[in-house]
């Protein structure tokens, strides 16, 4: 048997992709941008490829297989036709005998188009079928070969299997043995939709079966990302504790996989970060302790040379101008050591926790303009305060917020320098301006920091450094605070101190 070429095969098969996407009610879908919605993505799309190539190589397979079956069972039932039918025919032969001789053919092939030919004779078993089918490269085959050739076609969409085959007289054509030729051809063409139709409905039970895999697929990758990602999400939850400063937090180390050395480097660097805080922390409780014993232990000294001073500052014009100037100069450093020393203390109880508020009920501009007076700044000042303006404060602690606001206004910005107050939605405000440069957004970011220098060309500063913390502590004491208004052309530095009408601390 010789094949002398193959016909087309039918496209292959899309996948089904319709499909229902309703959810369970109660499930919750994952994120898709989340590790957990890609790796479920990933995997119902490797299903999905898997399950389409599956069902392509199953249609491929399958009906290559069962076309060759019934290929190799159309040749033998043609081949075997003609051998039973050859010795009856006579040779030469007429139309009458050829009609004869393909009908009987076609009656053992299920009925078949069967076209024999002899010389310049043709019968055919349908006169109406197309016989196009038979090509020329067939007819060239059957010529040439003493067995039967086939060829299959699909001309309309629909395969055939073209056979054909010369009729030998004296011996069957088979094994290999040959035949004296008849000069006779023999030639059938059968339809080979039924197979079509056979291979199509496997493909569309595969088909049918693609929804619940991927489906499948899906509910699965649910379960195994969830199972995969539990220890992530105690890792993240671990580590969103951490950051809230609880540092003794540790995750369980289970199995020893990736997820599992993770969690030992987090274990390891918790351990070393609480470590470290609490060295830190230590460090800090210590360096507080120092400053606040070595500021009390100052305050007796202190009061001793700041007494002395004031008496040679006083008879500094019965001394000599150098005696003088040496006097004035010590009584003034003397203030100023003894103002440091009061901020470290005052700043150590903050840290400490050890203060408290004694609060009454005031008049906010009475009490800016006292504290204006008292520092004789009252004639530097432009005060915009509303009377009525009445609230629950500590009077000392406000004293020490407007008197470190104005004190800096004045030495660090131009004037005029106004204070304006007012009152809305509970809450008071009191705005310090100056008409300066204002502040560059790398000082305003530090001006409440401790020992804050804006020029650090400066080797030391007129105050203390911890005026404007100390101010702020005072107002958060209060629970308020301080806010530094944006730049504005034509205007410096602007402090607003917002403090609530009440507080609830006891008096």
């Amino acid at each position: 048997m010789t094949t002398t070429s193959t016909a087309r095969t039918a496209p292959e098969p899309a996948a089904a992709t319709a499909g229902h996407r309703a959810a369970p009610p109660r499930m919750r879908l994952p994120h898709i941008g989340g590790l957990r919605g890609r790796l479920i993505v990933t995997v119902v799309v490797v299903a999905l490829i898997s399950a389409v190539t599956a069902t392509a190589l199953a249609y491929r397979e399958s009906r290559e297989a069962v076309l060759k079956r019934a290929q190799s069972a159309a040749v033998d039932d043609f081949r075997n036709r003609i051998e039973q039918l050859a010795p009856e025919l006579d040779v030469p032969t007429d139309r009458r005998a050829m009609a004869r001789f393909a009908q009987d053919v076609s009656s053992g092939l299920r009925g078949s188009l069967v076209v024999a030919r002899y010389r310049e004779v043709t019968a055919v078993t349908d006169p109406s079928a197309d016989r196009t089918r038979i090509t020329p490269e067939l007819r060239a085959a059957v010529r040439t070969h003493s067995r039967v050739s086939l060829q299959r076609v699909a001309p309309d969409g629909r395969p055939w299997l073209v056979l054909g085959a010369p009729v030998g007289l004296d011996a069957p054509a088979r094994h290999g043995s040959s035949a004296r030729p008849s000069g006779v051809e023999v030639y059938a063409v059968v339809s080979l939709a039924e197979e079509e139709r056979d291979t199509a409905e496997l493909v569309r039970s595969v088909q049918s079966g693609l929804l619940p895999v991927v489906l499948l697929a899906a509910v699965l990758a649910l379960v195994a990302a969830r199972t995969a990602l539990r220890p992530v999400r105690r890792l993240a939850r671990a580590t969103r504790r951490l950051a809230t400063g609880e540092l003794s937090i540790r995750v369980e180390e289970k199995g020893r996989d990736e997820l599992a050395e993770l969690a030992h480097t987090f274990n390891e660097t918790a351990g070393a970060l609480e470590h470290s805080v609490g060295e830190l922390r230590e460090q800090e409780a210590l360096a507080r302790r120092f400053v606040a014993d070595v500021s009390h232990e100052l305050r007796t000294p202190l009061a001793a040379m700041t007494m002395v001073s004031s008496v040679l500052e006083e008879d500094a014009d019965e001394l000599t101008p150098d005696t003088a100037h040496a006097a004035r100069t010590v009584s003034a450093e003397t203030a100023k050591l003894a103002r440091l020393v009061d901020d470290l203390i005052e700043i150590s109880r903050f840290d400490a926790r050890a203060v408290a508020l004694t609060v009454h009920e005031l008049d906010l501009a009475e009490a800016v303009r006292a504290t204006l007076a008292a520092r004789g700044w009252s004639d530097r000042v432009e005060a915009d305060l509303p009377l009525g303006i009445r609230a629950r404060l500590d009077r000392r602690r406000l004293d020490v917020i407007v008197a470190n606001l104005v004190g800096n206004a004045l030495r660090h910005g131009a004037p005029p320098v106004t204070v304006t107050a007012g009152a809305a939605d509970d809450w008071l405000t009191l705005a310090v301006a100056d008409h300066g440069p204002g502040l560059d957004p790398e000082t305003a970011r530090h001006v409440f920091d401790r020992f804050y220098k804006a020029d650090s060309a400066r080797a030391r500063s007129e105050g203390s450094g911890l005026g404007m913390a100390i101010a702020l502590e005072n107002a958060r004491l209060h629970g308020g605070t301080i806010e530094i208004a944006p730049p504005a052309p034509g205007i410096g530095a602007v402090f607003t101190l917002r403090l609530p009408l009440r507080t609830d601390s006891a008096s």
